[in-house]
């Protein structure tokens, strides 16, 4: 598998490019999937993208893919699970300090990322990982993302003081002694 992952840090502007069209593909599809339903298509598409991108990118499956930000690095294979760049472990060879026969993953995003048309997006920064995604597909999480709005915030009441009450509490005044 490692050798595949290295491979495919070295093909990244191609597997972009198949990435594009996928989603492209995928996002096309949107309405047929929203009428299938997601719940429905979660466990057969997750199967999928586990078998495709498991074997190319070594992928662990965390639900939220950033493999076209990170140089079709799969930054999960950090053994710190570094979702945001290298730490200050990385040897002068560019191997990582926890697994010295493994080149660090950062190392790899980075080098990637630099045969890619949108190779800028290493420099922005991602969201911690949400464990309650793991195991999902982050093809139809994308999909969803891209063509269906945001839920609206919960509006929170807001407190409104009582009529008879003062807005600020005067602290009691001390009886004077006669």
């Amino acid at each position: 598998m490692y050798a595949v992952r290295l491979f495919s840090v070295r093909h990244s502007r191609g597997l972009e490019r198949l990435y594009d069209a996928l989603e492209a593909g995928l996002i096309r599809m949107a309405p047929l999937l929203k009428r299938i339903g997601y719940s429905r298509l979660e466990k057969p598409v997750a199967a999928v993208e586990r078998g495709l991108k498991g074997f190319l990118f070594d992928c662990q499956m965390c639900g939220q893919c950033a493999l076209s930000s990170t140089g079709m690095s799969c930054s999960m294979n950090c053994p710190k699970n570094l979702r945001n760049g290298p730490c200050g472990g990385v040897r002068d060879n560019g191997h990582c300090e926890v697994k010295p026969e493994m080149k660090c993953v950062w190392v790899q995003a980075w080098e990637g990322s630099q045969h890619m048309a949108k190779g800028g997006a290493i420099l922005d920064v991602q969201k911690p990982v949400d464990n309650r995604l793991k195991g999902h597909s982050s093809w139809l999480k994308a999909v969803r993302d891209k063509t269906e709005p945001p839920p609206a915030p919960a509006k929170k009441p807001v407190a409104k003081p009582a009529p008879d009450k003062p807005l600020v509490d005067k602290p009691p005044v001390a009886p004077s002694a006669p």
